[in-house]
């Protein structure tokens, strides 16, 4: 069993990580390929040293730092047929590959995944979290709030058989963001299953403060809105919710500032609705967590939606007749 792990800048992060794989309870043969991209920080300087510590593990260099093509390429380097793919601030629970091969065994599917388990440390990250888990903050899409295992349209990172991965020619590289989403939309629609099980748990470290928490959520916007364009019918209202609420905020405002009074009560019902809701969902919270919590959620709607209004049709071109994989 191999795992990939696309890597960086996460010297924070990624030698717990890999300690997280190399604990597991598989009783099979099982290797970490890490592909490192063009890190600033001490990330290659630690995988080299996990990799000499410990013959299970290795390196391939990923000089675009794209993370499509990081995991194609640590996937081409991998050993076995089963394929586990982790990011280097991820934490693996220690039955997760065993169980994941198990499901795969039990069900016949392609891919299985669990829950995207996200934690934070500091109040603000502790709120991301809270609001990641809430189908307030993300909707209720099952990776991220939980439910019944079962055929889904995606799962957070994955565990997959290689044939399917080779077959579908591997992770598409034009995709920066939403390459698993993308990924999963074609192996359903080659007739291969997507399996969600909530026995399978990760945990995920969310973005520090808000200038990256609206730098991520723009970006899955933008790239959500790719995937939209290139498979027709890819779309549903869980994805429209945020771009139509923030039209209607805006076409709400402009009204009541151009004297039309009632225009402010799509705003302020949206404003009402995330404080009462940030309540409820952070009734368990500390303090100084719930406090960002009312500022962390429009951050994310609002973030994803402009992303998505403004995604420009040239991120990716000419994609016609290429196969996943062949540079644009």
């Amino acid at each position: 069993m191999s795992v990939v792990m696309p890597v960086l800048n996460e010297e924070r992060h990624l030698r717990t990580a890999v300690q997280h794989v190399l604990a597991q309870d598989y009783p099979g043969e099982i290797e970490v390929v890490i592909a490192l991209g063009p890190s600033t920080d001490r990330t290659d300087e630690i995988a080299h040293a996990l990799a000499a510590q410990d013959s299970r593990v290795r390196t391939v260099p990923n000089p675009s730092g794209k993370t499509p093509s990081a995991l194609n390429r640590a996937i081409a380097a991998a050993r076995y047929g089963v394929i586990v793919r982790v990011d280097g601030h991820g934490m693996l629970p220690p039955d997760y590959v065993r169980v994941a091969v198990e499901l795969l065994a039990e069900t016949g599917a392609d891919n299985v995944g669990g829950i995207m388990h996200a934690e934070g440390t500091t109040p603000f990250e502790k709120a991301v979290a809270c609001a990641m888990s809430s189908p307030l903050g993300v909707g209720n899409a099952r990776f991220h709030t939980g439910g019944e295992e079962g055929p889904v349209d995606t799962v957070y990172l994955g565990v997959f058989r290689r044939e399917t991965l080779e077959r579908l020619g591997g992770y598409d590289e034009s995709f920066v963001r939403a390459q698993d989403w993308e990924l999963n939309w074609r192996i359903r629609q080659a007739g291969g299953l997507v399996w969600f099980s909530p026995r399978l748990k990760v945990t995920y470290r969310p973005r520090p403060n808000l200038k990256a928490l609206a730098k991520q959520y723009f970006n899955y916007g933008r790239w959500r809105r790719v995937v939209a364009r290139l498979h027709k019918g890819s779309i549903n209202f869980r994805y429209l919710a945020p771009p139509t609420a923030l039209l209607l905020i805006v076409a709400g405002t402009v009204a009541g500032v151009a004297g039309f009074p009632l225009g402010f009560v799509i705003p302020g019902g949206y404003l009402a609705g995330v404080l009462v809701g940030s309540l409820w969902i952070g009734r368990r919270l500390e303090p100084a967590a719930l406090v960002r919590l009312p500022l962390v959620i429009p951050t994310m709607h609002f973030s994803w939606a402009i992303g998505f209004l403004t995604s420009p049709a040239r991120l990716v071109p000419g994609r016609e007749g290429k196969r996943p994989g062949e540079q644009t």
